[in-house]
């Protein structure tokens, strides 16, 4: 496939019972341990994800695909994700491979662009970012009703398909009811989008530990995400040059920026909504459910 880091050859060997001859393939990206390849066959395409197996993370980026598969099955079981999204997984000779199905969609940072500039306060504007809203607080409502969290709620891991409908991605780090299996300890997700509870939480405990993620730290980092990508600025200030301890130091003090200071125009119920989704205390945030029907 003239790749220099072609997708594991069982992959597509499974793949190619599926998707159909010829394949094609193109890097997605190759960051932090772990890759992700677009497969393309007659009969459709999916993203194949797999740990590098060269990296000194090779051995728990291996552990935490399987344990994204594990979700995957979880997940679909409880009805909290569409059969289908899971296409296939197994071992291969550098780790752990998953393949899940192809989702046509633009990063909510670039899908934002125009409610961040000056167009953004046209009529058409404010039904589309409900529907955004609204569409990715449906998506957690079900996995929250199925007793789940998916605990890396951020930009990246929601894509915006056309119509306004968010799509979901990236299981991998989801806290659900106790499998009785061993978890890749979740110790948060993106720092920028981290709920205070588990910036807490993280801080007063070993790096070993697992902390739990509930769905109200999924609200949070719904707020957080939709706060940054409307925005332009991150609900909580800190410097960049500091580590991440010390980001995670100041996002557990529950303070953020006030949206009327940096909100790239009035749009008074979503601003509010934003707003009660960053309250510090997780009892004082709406459900997901509320979320709903608050949008």
């Amino acid at each position: 496939m003239g790749q220099a880091l072609p997708p594991p050859g069982e992959a597509l060997t499974r793949l190619t019972e599926q998707l159909g001859d010829p394949l094609t393939a193109r890097l997605l990206s190759d960051r932090r341990g772990s890759r992700a390849w677009k497969i393309q066959g007659p009969r459709g395409a999916v993203v194949v994800k797999a740990n590098s197996p060269d990296g000194d993370t090779a051995r728990d980026k291996a552990a935490e695909m399987a344990q994204e598969d594990e979700h995957l099955l979880r997940l679909t079981a409880a009805g909290a994700i569409r059969p289908g999204y899971r296409v296939d997984a197994g071992p291969w000779d550098g780790g752990r491979w998953l393949a899940v199905r192809w989702v046509d969609g633009v990063p909510l940072w670039r899908a934002l662009a125009l409610a961040r500039g000056p167009e953004g306060d046209r009529p058409s504007v404010r039904p589309w970012l409900q529907q955004i809203a609204r569409t990715w607080a449906e998506h957690l409502a079900g996995m929250h009703a199925a007793g789940w969290a998916h605990a890396d709620v951020q930009p990246t891991n929601t894509l915006i398909r056309e119509g306004g409908r968010a799509a979901v991605i990236d299981y991998a780090l989801a806290c659900g009811p106790d499998s009785g299996r061993r978890r890749v300890p979740y110790r948060g997700a993106l720092t920028h989008t981290t709920a205070p509870e588990i910036a807490a939480a993280v801080l007063a405990t070993p790096a070993d530990t697992h902390v739990q993620a509930e769905p109200a730290a999924d609200v949070w980092s719904l707020g957080a995400s939709l706060f940054w990508c409307w925005t332009g600025h991150r609900p909580v200030p800190y410097d960049d040059s500091t580590d991440r301890p010390h980001k995670l130091a100041v996002i557990a003090q529950g303070r953020t920026t006030p949206l009327a200071d940096v909100r790239p125009w009035p749009f008074p119920t979503f601003a509010a909504t934003i707003t009660a989704c960053l309250a510090p205390d997780p009892a004082d945030r709406p459900t997901a459910k509320e979320l709903i029907a608050a949008w």
